[in-house]
């Protein structure tokens, strides 16, 4: 059992790490708004979920102990963590949006060659 929450720990934090590195990578600001709170809901429930099995293990030196109370304060945990990461997330894309923050389109080279394109034939 403990090797299984070492790899759900070790799992949350590869996904924490990949969503700061996405932050910093990637240019438009919903974009980063949109993958910091992916990383943030899945990295924290990952964790929880760890910590949930770790409140099966209880000591060692007493045997197998299962703690009702913690059990019940992770489950209310992930409950609220599914609530409110969405709201907030929603909360900051629709302020950025009202103070006036532009929506930028990203596009790959093919498609701003084809656009390019298409813009000479309009103007010629």
């Amino acid at each position: 059992m403990i090797y299984v929450i070492i790899f759900l720990l070790v799992i949350a934090w590869i996904f924490i790490f990949f969503g700061m590195v996405s932050v910093f990578k990637i240019k438009n600001l919903y974009s980063r708004i949109l993958s910091a709170a992916t990383i943030d809901t899945v990295g924290s429930l990952v964790i929880l979920i760890a910590l949930l099995f770790s409140s099966f293990l209880g000591d060692f030196e007493e045997g197998f102990s299962f703690k009702y109370d913690y059990v019940i304060r992770f489950v209310l945990l992930i409950g609220f963590l599914l609530v409110t990461t969405p709201i907030s997330s929603h909360v900051n894309i629709r302020s950025a949006y009202l103070s006036g923050v532009e929506v930028k389109e990203l596009l790959h080279e093919e498609d701003k060659a084809k656009l390019e394109k298409e813009e000479g034939e309009l103007n010629a």
